[in-house]
């Protein structure tokens, strides 16, 4: 294809250097502004908040005057992610080299085994034409090797060869950025999901991967979420749907977009032949599908009006993440008990390890769901030694939250009605249009009348807005479940009360972080300290269960530990915090 069957504003990407981890980018803009065109590099990938700067992996850029003789211009740096170009008539190129070596889902790697990119880490934005359509050119690195690498995404392919190389066409820049790409070799799975056609491409997994199992539960995971928000219709939003997969040796996440996912998982997460595999570690990959895939709904359609559009070059608050990661969090798991991925018993053991979790945390008697929401840019994105005692987790609470009003609903309205029809609604309410701070309150006032606005009103106040513990134990109401305070041993309630996490560090206890009134803090324990014995005993990381077993009840004991290279000793009271409340879900016939 030539430029002029293309766009005005066309891309072509070469993965230059495989071995030095460097992608070779041209932008070609046919109609440059006249009066000085502006670029930008995105300061951040929708879906991940936290400013990432990803200008910084540029390590040249240069332009060109295409119209006539070819000659190199000038380009001036406005900023850390903005360049003008001078006034000009003409098309002109931009070539920037581009160092990729993030593994995660949200960046762009290379290496001599694959390639993955999301366009925000390599696609400079023509500030002003960003609505107008768009190409990418994709080709195949120049080594043998990589003869037999395919490449992997949803952008609408144009005029591509066999492997996938060639070029693509996005509706605008913003199009663009939600289709991330992968290339090299895939291990790919099949299915349809009311009658759409979805897939897996896994890379990172040298052993076969059970398709067939993976198949089998993945359509029945998709086919219960389209369901969910379409009931009659069976309809999904979307002409096909990918799961982009890189197995590693740790790591975990995912990243939504509109038809597609990139995730990120430990190898021993995916069900491979003849390999063992804990079905464990497979169920919390299946959750992960779950979740991203529930993103195509929330998030990627319903949206905060706050993210229309996106501002790449700041920050976008929203007090809503509570629902857009929360209740996602919420179904991940009940759409694979629904889907019969799992049974009753196993959700509501992760419905408890999360219930327990955030009890355990002095945060969130200081931070709202709503401030969390909007502070998770410096806050819950840049975790340190003090993000359990001064932050909650709107994922975590925010599923909780979803849990508690799904239940006030079927006891309102005597189980005719769910947050499954609340979700319906704000479905067909905002699937294509922002939903406001408050756009949730006019929603359930729509679907449940003033009287459950009442209960709302009282939800936010105490539970959003405020930082009142969520009582699931009071709304629990089910004849198919039991809430009991969880049984703990003496080891489990020290462990408790000492309030602290650690790592192991070349043989030492690491202390990670101490939590508010707790043994640890009582003692003067902080991050880093190295923990070295307990009235005597020497401390490590595979000793600690056995030296804290040893301890005696409502008895003192003297901690000693190293802080930059100086011993430090404490006397401390067993006795000295309380142990926070934790509780069981059960089925009642195991009780």
């Amino acid at each position: 294809m030539n430029h002029a069957d293309l766009p005005a504003i066309q891309y072509t990407i070469w993965p230059a250097d495989l071995y030095g981890h460097r992608f070779r980018v041209k932008l070609h803009i046919a109609n440059p502004d006249p009066n000085g065109q502006v670029l930008q590099m995105p300061a951040w990938i929708p879906g991940s908040y936290l400013i990432r700067d990803f200008s910084k992996q540029i390590e040249l850029i240069e332009a060109y005057s295409v119209t006539g003789t070819r000659k190199k211009i000038a380009l001036e740096r406005i900023d850390n992610d903005h360049w003008l170009l001078p006034p000009l008539n003409g098309s002109v190129e931009i070539l920037t080299t581009v160092y990729a070596f993030d593994s995660s889902v949200r960046a762009a790697y290379l290496d001599t085994e694959r390639a993955f990119f999301n366009a925000s880490s390599l696609c400079l934005a023509v500030k002003s034409q960003e609505y107008l359509p768009c190409s990418l050119a994709i080709t195949p690195p120049e080594l043998a090797f990589a003869d037999h690498w395919t490449v992997q995404t949803t952008l609408r392919a144009v005029k591509t060869d066999d492997r996938g190389f060639g070029f693509y066409l996005a509706e605008n820049y913003d199009d663009l950025l939600d289709h991330p790409i992968a290339m090299g070799d895939f291990q790919l799975v099949h299915w349809k999901s009311n009658g759409v056609a979805h897939r897996m491409a896994i890379q990172g997994c040298n052993h076969i991967v059970d398709a067939k199992r993976l198949a089998q539960d993945l359509q029945a995971i998709c086919t219960s979420t389209i369901d969910l928000f379409e009931p009659k219709t069976k309809r999904a939003p979307f002409g096909e749907y990918v799961f982009l997969v890189n197995a590693v040796l740790n790591g975990y996440g995912g990243l939504e977009h509109r038809n597609s996912t990139a995730l990120l998982c430990r190898r021993d997460q995916i069900p491979q032949e003849n390999i063992l595999f804990e079905e464990s570690t497979y169920r919390e990959f299946l959750g992960l599908c779950s979740h991203e895939y529930f993103h195509a709904w929330l998030v990627k359609r319903i949206q905060p009006k706050a993210f229309q559009p996106y501002d790449l070059a700041k920050r976008n608050h929203t007090r809503l993440l509570w629902v857009f990661e929360g209740f996602t969090s919420y179904y991940d798991d009940l759409q694979l008990l629904r889907s019969k991925r799992i049974d009753l018993k196993t959700y509501l053991k992760l419905v408890s390890d999360n219930w327990n979790g955030i009890l355990r945390g002095p945060g969130r008697h200081k931070q709202s769901l709503a401030d969390s929401s909007f502070d998770a840019w410096t806050k819950y994105y840049q975790a340190d030694e003090n993000t359990p005692n001064a932050v909650v987790s709107y994922y975590g609470k925010g599923a909780l939250l979803a849990l508690g009003l799904d239940l006030q609903i079927r006891a309102f309205t005597k189980n005719k009605q769910s947050l499954d029809d609340l979700m319906r609604l704000l479905w067909h309410k905002h699937g294509s249009e922002g939903i406001a701070e408050d756009g949730l309150d006019g929603l359930i006032f729509e679907l449940l009348g003033e009287d459950f606005g009442k209960i709302w009103n009282e939800m936010k106040a105490r539970y959003i807005f405020g930082v009142e513990d969520i009582p699931l134990q009071k709304w629990i109401g089910s004849n198919l479940i039991c809430v009991k305070l969880k049984s703990q041993s003496a080891l489990e309630k020290l462990k408790l009360q000492f309030g602290m996490r650690h790592t192991d560090a070349n043989g030492w206890l690491k202390v990670t972080h101490v939590f508010d009134g707790g043994i640890a803090q009582a003692a003067g324990l902080a991050s880093d300290d190295l923990l070295s014995s307990i009235d005597g005993q020497r401390v490590t990381s595979a000793r600690w269960d056995r030296v804290l077993g040893s301890l005696s009840e409502n008895s003192h004991a003297r901690i000693t530990f190293y802080r930059d290279d100086l011993e430090h000793e404490r006397m401390v009271s067993l006795q000295s915090a309380s142990i926070p409340v934790q509780y069981e879900l059960l089925p009642k016939k195991d009780v």
